[in-house]
């Protein structure tokens, strides 16, 4: 089973990437939440997840501080931001923090289908 994390300072924004989640075929999966890197340091520390999808703008810890964290522990984990960033500034500092993919907002099913299966293909998830 896939245990993913999503991390966002936005309860209606986690609501809505769940709904994905169920709408495209990623398979059976669990899903835990967090509302800003810092809880999700600790959701991580808990659930070792196989992927973290997380905002970028959030309270506390902000989503490029959490992937450092991450990826400081666990290199393993999938990696993806769900923002509005999408500049290729913002896109190059998120590749050089190890993140996997980026889906910016407004998005679709398809399109966060499309950025999210090849990683977890290639993961053999």
């Amino acid at each position: 089973m896939l245990k993913v994390l999503v991390v966002d300072d936005s309860k209606a924004m986690r609501m809505i990437v769940k709904r994905i989640l169920r709408q495209i075929d990623i398979g059976e999966h669990s899903i835990v939440e967090a509302e800003d890197g810092a809880e999700g340091l600790k959701q991580v520390d808990e659930h070792n997840p196989d992927l973290i999808l997380s905002d970028w703008n959030m309270p506390n810890m902000n989503g490029i501080e959490f992937l450092g964290k991450v990826r400081e522990e666990n290199q393993r984990v999938k990696f993806g931001f769900v923002t509005t960033e999408g500049s290729e500034k913002m896109r190059n500092l998120a590749n050089d923090t190890g993140a996997n993919f980026m889906i910016t907002k407004p998005f679709t099913p398809e399109s966060f289908e499309k950025s999210l299966m090849p990683v977890l293909a290639k993961a053999g998830m």
